[in-house]
């Protein structure tokens, strides 16, 4: 699974989501985890009710199953969700990437709890897709 960090140093989950200019993006599974690519965006991120600075941001991360940031509006959290992607914010700005990197590759291998395991569905049922069933039923 695709994993991606908020990031303004490349070592810690230390940027709001919208804010960010830098995205870190990893391959993550049983076997371990391999850095893919830094994803770049530009223009006035910091400008607050700007929603047209997620766009580019929710198009990139849309194979991502995880986004790890420091901060994020509701807004933002809500669209990664409808698109499949669970955002999770960091217990503090201090924390390292190869740490939370490290211990989903040892949960992985363990007992996923149940939002990771929802999180690495192909396709996680929203309330959208059960509104659809329940109509075709």
């Amino acid at each position: 699974m695709k994993v991606a960090f908020a990031t303004s140093d490349r070592i810690h989950i230390n940027a709001h989501f919208g804010w960010s200019k830098e995205i870190d993006v990893y391959e993550v599974s049983k076997d371990g985890y391999e850095f893919l690519e830094t994803l770049k965006f530009d223009g006035h991120l910091k400008q607050d009710g700007n929603e047209d600075k997620l766009g580019p941001k929710l198009d990139a991360l849309v194979d991502c199953k995880i986004v790890y940031v420091s901060a994020i509006g509701s807004t933002a959290a809500a669209k990664l969700i409808k698109k499949g992607v669970t955002p999770v914010k960091a217990h503090s700005e201090e924390d390292a990437i190869a740490d939370v990197l490290n211990n989903l590759v040892q949960t992985l291998n363990g007992s996923p709890p149940p939002w990771l395991r929802k999180a690495l569905q192909e396709n996680p049922q929203t309330f959208e897709n059960e509104l659809e069933e329940e109509a075709a039923v």
